[in-house]
């Protein structure tokens, strides 16, 4: 799945109760995060729900680094948003993953208006680790 899908889905569901129920949907199409990557280095902190995210650093053809992740979260929304994140980011290059700002997208899918202020950060705090591990795999490159 793609962004744009996401984008399209989205613009089809009027309601905020639909639209919630699509993003729990997303959560459940995650891939299985394995029990033993669910460990304290993987948990984000700043987040209300534990949210996990692992990260592995892989090459595309070219040699560039590319970071996958796996996410999860105890939280059926929150699954959703990681969803949403990893559609994002996960395959990625550091580059694409720093010139892609996720904050300006989940407002275009209006979740500012429609999240507590903890979810907020939470998802901010998310947003925030994988750009920090996308300056990391930077300069370990250079």
């Amino acid at each position: 799945m793609t962004i744009d899908e996401i984008r399209d889905s989205f613009a089809l569901l009027d309601e905020w109760d639909d639209r919630y129920r699509y993003v729990i949907e997303l959560g459940r199409t995650l891939d299985p995060m394995p029990e033993a990557e669910h460990s304290a280095a993987n948990k984000v902190q700043g987040c209300t729900s534990q949210v996990w995210l692992s990260k592995r650093l892989d090459r595309n053809d070219a040699g560039r680094p590319l970071l996958k992740y796996l996410g999860d979260s105890d939280a059926h929304i929150v699954r959703g948003l990681v969803a949403i994140l990893l559609t994002l980011y996960s395959g990625h290059t550091p580059q694409q993953i720093l010139a892609t700002d996720a904050l300006a997208v989940f407002d275009e899918f209006g979740f500012r208006e429609h999240l507590t202020p903890q979810r907020s950060n939470g998802l901010r705090a998310m947003v925030e680790r994988i750009r920090s591990d996308a300056r990391e795999a930077l300069a370990a490159a250079s």
